[in-house]
């Protein structure tokens, strides 16, 4: 998927049209996390997956700032965004090369700030404030997800160490088996298979399974 958004992003400055895939990959994300929240943002995103195989080679991998996570600055960007994509309809209708074109100068905009995130904090800094992300943070419906035994997590933080988003699912801990409500979990699996006490698993898989 890297290779095909490196590709797509490249030919699409030739061919404007291209940009309209940038809607479609929304409209897909959105549609597939109103029932499994966001895996979609796991490797099905093409620009996700970019980050992970090219920019994670170079980032130092640091915390990501709670001020990323907060509504505040997520929704901020999500209404300029959004306010961008609907001025460019407004502006360049029915010139639907022009549209395309100012769709592929947003996404390759956003991709360079993701980059900069990635090079000074983590390469999935950007997925924390997406506006696609955050548009299946706020329709997610899903009912089944990360559980963790509390009884057995020992507290060692290594879910949040490898958690692309670092979420920190020891935190859910109390009483028996409770679900990690944090709807930015991607459902990648790598907390539960790196859990040294095993108290970490996913409603509705087999256990050996991420």
């Amino acid at each position: 998927m890297s290779a095909l958004f490196i590709a797509v992003l490249a030919f699409a400055w030739k061919f404007p049209l291209l940009g309209y895939s940038i809607l479609l990959c929304m409209l897909l994300g959105i549609a597939i996390g109103i029932t499994q929240g966001r895996r979609w943002c796991d490797w099905y995103c093409p620009r996700g997956s970019f980050y992970d195989a090219y920019a994670g080679m170079l980032s130092p991998h640091r915390r990501i700032p709670d001020l990323l996570r907060g509504y505040p600055v997520r929704l901020g960007v999500l209404g300029l965004l959004m306010a961008v994509v609907a001025y460019s309809f407004l502006r360049y209708w029915p010139d639907f090369t022009r549209i395309g074109l100012a769709l592929v100068i947003m996404v390759s905009s956003t991709t360079i700030a993701g980059l900069f995130l990635a090079f000074f904090l983590h390469e999935r800094a950007w997925c924390t404030v997406c506006p696609v992300g955050t548009m299946i943070k706020l329709v997610s419906r899903r009912k089944e997800g990360l559980f963790i035994r509390s009884n057995a997590c020992v507290e060692c933080k290594m879910c949040a160490k490898v958690c692309p988003l670092q979420i920190k699912a020891y935190a859910f801990k109390k009483e028996g088996d409770l679900p990690v409500t944090d709807k930015d979990c991607l459902g990648c699996g790598l907390c539960v298979s790196a859990c040294p006490a095993k108290a970490l698993y996913f409603a509705g898989r087999r256990k050996h399974e991420a």
